[in-house]
C-alpha cells in the first residue's frame, strides 16, 4: 500500500488532513521494521499499527 493510498484511510480514522501522507509515510517505514524484526506479513503489521492509531484517536476524541 502506497501512502497515496493509506492517507484517504488515516484521515477517515481521525488524522489530520495535513498529516495524513508523512504519517502514511512513517507507518509504512514501521510496518516494514515489524515484519523483519517480528516475522509478520506487512499487511499484519500494517493492520496492528491502524489499529493503535484507531484506538489513540478514539481516545484522544473522548478526552483520555
Amino acid at each position: 500500500m502506497t501512502g497515496e493510498q493509506l492517507a484517504p484511510l488515516l484521515e477517515q480514522l481521525g488524522c489530520p488532513k495535513g498529516k495524513s501522507l508523512e504519517m502514511a509515510g512513517q507507518l509504512d517505514k514501521r510496518a516494514r521494521q515489524l515484519m523483519e524484526q517480528q516475522g509478520r506479513s506487512y499487511d499484519e503489521a500494517l493492520t496492528h499499527l491502524i489499529n493503535l492509531m484507531k484506538q489513540g484517536w478514539a481516545a484522544k476524541e473522548r478526552g483520555l
